[in-house]
């Protein structure tokens, strides 16, 4: 499909040329069309008075007008000397034909006439006149309404004019600023005046390029950190081959720890392709069944608790408090905190189901403010320089299941607590 480039400019300038159309169209069609009602009342009065004034004789006093008369007795018709400059008949009865009601308007001879009727002590008096003096009035009120309406409507043009250009020029500035927004070099800073939507636009696209900017640093960050974390396994797996290789290492040995080092390295592949999976599972309905928390706890300590045998686990039941999502999520959810416990806790881990709940406890050391910001952000470099998944995928799944995470620091130890979102199910 070709589309047709017109810029702002030229489609204001051609609206406003079409609105000029529009305006002497109504000024010059629709607006004497509306008069005509005005100016045929005051017609009739224009006929009338000189009826009114005047109560027998046709004096010579009215004929210096385009109105002629006519008076009608009993027996004599009486007509001034320019009835026929007014209207041309062959026969006052043709006239009278037309005249049916006390006042009004008929057509003769292709042309319009107006005229009133007065009868008075057996006399009646009849004042006729063509259109031209609707006709004046008409033009006379136009004439007095056309320029100022003209004129009002040229300043309005130009006010628009003027505030359209300014906006367009905002516009293209805008519009310059989006095709840099990748440019460093570029300079982005807009001063706008006035405080309106596109001042907030402005702003908006600011605080786009920044979040683009600070989201192309993170990329490249996490890029370093995803190879660092990947490259440690794989290094100590190619090293021991080698070793192997070079007989300074026996075979058993070598194979247990590259066993070890592929378990890592799968379960690093494991976690982020569930990342990914969170992500495009976001925007999908989750059912939200209630699962048995006590169960699945039951399930996750019994899992745990010889990874580390110098770690005690508490667990506080709630049986009204209630949970929802899915059984497998949580599960998961679980998993990766509990072996994040189980790096960091020292001799003591407590799990707490209370008011719908869930708190998980250990009295390890506490995370420092300014990791507690972003601990939830995929391969950030965290505590003891170590990079993970798990806290992330814990904070996606948890909100997948419309349920959030805190983490607090305690006097001696560290609670995460995991609480659903207000007004949901």
């Amino acid at each position: 499909m070709n589309i047709k480039q017109n810029n702002l400019s030229k489609q204001l300038l051609l609206l406003v040329g079409i609105a000029f159309i529009l305006l002497f169209i109504s000024l010059g069609v629709v607006l004497p069309q509306m008069l005509i009602p005005v100016a045929e009342q005051t017609i009739y009065s224009y006929l009338s008075e000189p009826l009114k004034m005047y109560d027998n004789d046709i004096d010579n006093k009215l004929l210096n007008t385009e109105i002629a008369y006519i008076y009608i007795s009993e027996n004599t018709i009486t007509t001034s000397p320019n009835i026929r400059e007014v209207i041309s008949f062959k026969s006052l009865d043709d006239i009278q034909k037309e005249m049916k009601d006390s006042h009004g308007k008929f057509i003769f001879n292709h042309k319009t006439y107006y005229y009133y009727t007065l009868k008075k002590d057996a006399i009646t008096k009849i004042a006729i006149s063509d259109d031209s003096y609707i006709n004046r009035t008409k033009a006379s009120i136009i004439s007095a309404i056309f320029p100022l309406v003209f004129g009002t409507f040229l300043l309005i043009g130009l006010m628009l004019v003027y505030w359209s250009s300014h906006i367009v020029r905002k516009i293209e500035k805008l519009k310059n600023k989006i095709d840099n927004i990748d440019n460093p070099d570029y300079n982005h800073k807009i001063n706008f005046i006035i405080d309106d939507e596109i001042r907030s636009l402005s702003l908006a696209i600011e605080d786009m390029r920044l979040s683009l900017i600070n989201q192309e640093k993170y990329r490249n960050q996490m890029y370093q950190n995803i190879s660092h974390d990947f490259k440690t396994p794989l290094t100590v797996i190619k090293s021991y081959i080698e070793a192997v290789e070079d007989g300074v290492e026996d075979k058993d040995t070598a194979f247990k720890i590259i066993k070890t080092q592929t378990e890592k390295l799968e379960q690093k592949v494991h976690s982020l392709l569930y990342l990914n999976k969170l992500d495009y599972l976001k925007d999908k309905k989750v059912e939200h069944n209630v699962i048995d928390m006590e169960k699945l706890i039951e399930q996750e300590v019994s899992k745990f608790k010889f990874h580390r045998k110098d770690v005690n686990f508490e667990v506080i039941k709630d049986s009204k408090s209630k949970y929802y999502g899915s059984y497998e999520n949580w599960e998961t959810i679980l998993d990766n905190l509990l072996s994040n416990f189980m790096r960091y806790a020292k001799t003591y881990i407590k799990i707490t189901m209370r008011q719908n709940k869930l708190i998980l406890y250990n009295d390890g050391e506490g995370i420092d403010k300014d990791f507690l910001e972003v601990i939830f952000t995929p391969f950030r470099k965290g505590i003891k320089g170590e990079f993970g998944l798990g806290l992330s995928i814990v904070k996606k799944t948890l909100n997948m299941m419309d349920y959030d995470i805190t983490i607090h620091n305690e006097k001696k130890g560290v609670s995460f607590i995991i609480t659903k979102y207000k007004g949901t199910k």
